[in-house]
C-alpha cells in the first residue's frame, strides 16, 4: 500500500522547472545553500504554471488568488512592489513581520487543544509519583531492605512505572503512522484521548499489580500515538516565524500537566488508603475535553495535500491564516517544495519508509538529530525526578507529606520556567538553548547529589537538596524541555513525518521506560548521590552529541528545512570544530569583540532574509521607545 501523497508525484513532471541557479542537491547540499524553488522563474511562466496547477486541482475559481500568492512566495520581501495586491493584503503581509503574534482564533484554538493533549501526558506521568508511596504496600511489593524479596519488588515497582513507556515505545508510537494515514491528525488525537481517558480510570480500580501493569500498558498506547501526533499537528498548522513558540506549547503544558499531577497528589494525600487510586485516576480530567474538542480544530493542510485534497487544504489554511492571500501563498509554496522533496524520496510504503529513515541521506540526518535531542531528554535526568521525586525527597529525610510538597514545588518551577521559551525558542534558536542549558543542568544535578552527603537530615539538608533540584528544573524547562518534541516535529519531510516522529518519540519513551525501570534498583545499588552524579555525567555526554549532530531550525518553513538537512553531517561537524568553537572561545573566553563567525548556511535573498532584518530592527526600535 502506498502511504505517500500521490498528488505530489503526479504533479512532479513539468510542474516547476527549477533553474540551475536555484537547484540544490537535497541529499548533499555541500554549499549549505537554502534556495527558493520559485526563484528565477519569469513572471509569465510562473503565472502559467499556477494556472495549470489550479486546473489540475479544480480550483480555477481562485486561480487569480493563487497567482498572487505565488508572486508573493517567489520573492517575499518584495511584496510591496507587486501591483496585483490590494492594500489590505499588503498590510497583512507587513504584520507578519511587525506583529507576528496576531493570528486567527482557529490557530490559537488548535494550540489550546494541543496543549490539552500535552497536559494529559504530564498528568499521566506524575500520577504514579505520589502513588509510589502507597500502592507497593497495598499490593505486597514493598519488601524492606535485607528481605529476600527486596530486589524483586524494586524491579516490579519499576516495571509498573515503566509500563506506559514500554507500550508507547513498542506499540503506541508506531501506530501513529497508519492512524494518521487513515484518520488524519485529529482522528489520531481522538483515538489517543480515548485510551488515555479509559485506561487511567481502569488504573483506579485495579486489585493487584498485574492488573495495574496491564492498564498502564493500555495508557502507553494512547500516550505514544498522541505524543507522536500532537507536535506534528501544531507544527504543520503554524506559520514559520512563530512555529517554535507555538509547538513548544507541548512541553510547557506537559510541564503544567506534571504540576497539576503534583497538585492532585498533594490534595489527595490525606484521603487515606484510596489516595493512590485517585491520584492515578485523576488524569482523566484533561483527556475528556481533548476528546470532545479536537474535531473543532482545522485539519492539517499538509495532511490534506498529502491526500491530494487541495481544496480542503486551502479551506483549512484560510482558517489558520489572516487572509486568503496568505493561505494561497502558503498552499502553492508548500506544493512546490513538496515536489522538490519528492524528487529524492520517491514512492514508499510503511515498511520502506522506516528503512528510508536510515538510507536516504537527507532523512538520515533528521533521524540522527531527532534521536540525539530525544535521548538527551532522558540522559539529562529530568524524569528520575518527575517519576521519583517523592521517593528522592524521602531519601533526603523528608516526611511523606513534605516530599509531596517539595515535588509540588518542582512541578511549579518546571512549568513557570518553560514560559520564557515561547519567545526565546524562535529568537535564540533550538540549538543555542540546548548548548546553554546542558552545562547548567550538569552542575546543578551534581550539586544536588553531593548535598545528600551532608550528615543528618536537618531542614538545611533538605532545603539544599530541594534548591539544586529546583535550579535543575529551572535550566531544563526553557532548553531541553521544549526543544526535543518541537525539533522532531519539524525536521522530517512530509512523506516521512509520521514515521520519523514515531521513531523520535519511541526513542524518548523507550529510554524513559529504561530509566523508570532501573532507577529504583540504581538507588539501591549506587545510593542517591551516585545516581545523581551518574546523570550529571550523562548531561556532559549529551552536550557533546548536540554540539556535533543537531543543526539549527529556527524561523525556516518546514519545507526549507530540506536544504538544512541536505548539508552532509561531516561538513556540519567540521564547521562546528573549525569555525563555531574557535569563534566562541575568542568571543566569550577572550572577549575579542572583533571575532566574526562565518555562517554555515547561505540563504537566498528571496527567502525572507530582509524580513528577518526588518523584524529585528522593528523590535529594537520598539524596545527603545517602550511600545513593543
Amino acid at each position: 500500500m502506498d502511504y505517500n501523497g500521490k498528488a505530489i508525484a503526479e504533479h512532479h513532471e513539468g510542474a516547476v522547472p527549477t533553474t540551475e541557479q536555484t537547484h540544490v542537491n537535497l541529499n548533499s547540499n555541500v554549499s549549505g545553500k537554502i534556495a527558493n524553488p520559485l526563484a528565477g522563474i519569469p513572471k509569465a511562466e510562473l503565472l502559467r504554471q499556477v494556472e495549470r496547477f489550479a486546473e489540475e486541482q479544480n480550483m480555477t475559481d481562485i486561480a487569480p488568488l493563487l497567482q498572487k500568492g505565488a508572486l508573493v512566495a517567489q520573492n517575499p520581501p518584495a511584496f510591496e512592489e507587486i501591483a496585483e495586491l490590494e492594500e489590505f493584503e499588503r498590510e497583512a503581509l507587513r504584520n507578519e513581520t511587525l506583529h507576528k503574534w496576531r493570528q486567527p482564533r482557529a490557530l490559537y484554538y488548535t494550540i489550546v487543544m494541543c496543549s490539552l493533549g500535552a497536559a494529559v501526558q504530564g498528568w499521566d506521568q506524575t500520577g504514579s509519583n505520589g502513588a509510589n508511596l502507597s500502592f507497593p504496600k497495598e499490593f505486597g511489593i514493598a519488601a524492606p531492605v535485607g528481605s529476600p524479596n527486596h530486589d524483586r519488588d524494586n524491579w516490579i515497582v519499576g516495571l509498573v512505572n515503566a509500563a506506559p513507556y514500554i507500550a508507547s515505545a513498542f506499540c503506541g508510537c508506531w501506530l501513529s503512522d497508519p492512524l494518521n494515514f487513515y484518520f488524519g491528525r485529529r482522528g489520531t488525537i481522538f483515538f489517543s484521548a480515548i485510551f488515555c481517558l479509559l485506561s487511567v480510570i481502569g488504573c483506579a480500580f485495579t486489585q493487584n499489580w498485574v492488573e495495574l501493569f496491564i492498564c498502564r500498558l493500555l495508557l502507553g498506547i494512547g500516550m505514544g500515538s498522541k505524543a507522536s501526533t500532537v507536535p506534528i499537528f501544531a507544527a504543520e498548522n503554524s506559520p514559520a516565524a512563530i512555529r517554535g513558540g507555538l509547538v513548544m506549547s507541548w512541553q510547557m503544558w506537559t510541564a503544567f500537566g506534571i504540576f497539576l499531577g503534583f497538585c492532585a497528589n498533594l490534595a489527595l494525600y490525606s484521603v487515606g488508603p484510596l489516595a493512590w487510586r485517585l491520584e492515578l485516576g485523576s488524569a482523566f480530567l484533561p483527556a475528556l475535553p481533548l476528546a470532545i474538542g479536537v474535531y473543532f480544530c482545522p485539519e492539517s493542510p499538509r495532511w490534506y495535500m498529502k491526500k491530494n485534497r487541495y481544496r480542503e487544504a486551502f479551506k483549512s489554511l484560510c482558517r489558520l491564516r489572516n487572509t486568503e492571500l496568505q493561505a494561497a501563498r502558503d498552499l502553492y509554496y508548500i506544493h512546490v517544495q513538496l515536489i522538490e522533496e519528492q524528487a529524492i524520496i520517491g514512492k514508499s510504503n510503511y515498511v520502506t519508509r522506516f528503512i528510508q529513515l536510515f538510507t536516504i541521506p537527507r532523512v538520515r540526518r533528521a533521524t540522527l538529530a531527532s534521536f540525539t535531542v530525544m535521548i538527551a531528554q532522558q540522559m539529562c535526568g529530568i524524569n528520575i525526578i518527575a517519576f521519583y521525586s517523592s521517593t528522592i525527597f524521602v531519601e533526603a529525610g523528608a516526611s511523606s507529606k513534605s516530599a509531596l510538597l517539595a515535588s509540588w514545588g518542582f512541578g511549579l518551577v518546571n512549568f513557570l520556567f518553560a514560559i520564557p521559551a515561547i519567545r526565546t525558542i524562535d529568537s535564540f534558536g533550538r540549538r543555542s538553548l540546548l548548548l546553554f542549558t546542558f552545562p547548567q543542568m550538569a552542575w546543578t544535578l551534581l550539586a544536588a547529589g553531593l548535598c545528600f552527603l551532608i550528615p543528618g537530615s536537618s531542614a538545611a539538608h533538605l532545603g539544599l537538596v530541594a534548591l539544586f533540584i529546583f535550579l535543575f528544573a529551572a535550566f531544563y524547562s526553557p532548553g531541553e524541555g521544549p526543544v526535543p518534541f518541537t525539533y522532531s516535529a519539524e525536521v522530517f519531510p512530509l512523506s516521512h513525518r509520521e514515521v520519523g516522529m514515531s521513531w523520535a518519540v519511541s526513542t524518548c519513551l523507550f529510554w524513559a521506560a529504561v530509566l523508570s525501570l532501573t532507577f529504583p534498583r540504581m538507588l539501591s545499588a549506587f545510593g542517591t548521590t551516585g545516581s545523581f552524579i551518574f546523570y550529571a555525567g550523562l548531561n556532559v555526554c549529551a552536550f557533546c552529541l548536540i554540539f556535533c549532530f543537531v543543526p539549527e531550525t529556527k524561523q525556516r518553513t518546514l519545507e526549507e528545512l530540506d536544504y538544512v538537512f541536505a548539508v552532509p553531517t561531516g561538513k556540519h561537524v567540521h564547521y562546528q570544530f573549525t569555525k563555531a568553537l574557535p569563534y566562541f572561545i575568542r568571543r566569550w573566553v577572550f572577549f575579542d569583540k572583533s571575532a566574526q563567525l562565518e555562517p554555515l548556511y547561505h540563504f537566498d535573498a528571496t527567502l525572507a532574509t530582509n524580513q528577518d532584518k526588518a523584524r529585528e530592527e522593528y523590535e529594537l526600535e520598539s524596545r527603545t521607545t517602550g511600545k513593543y
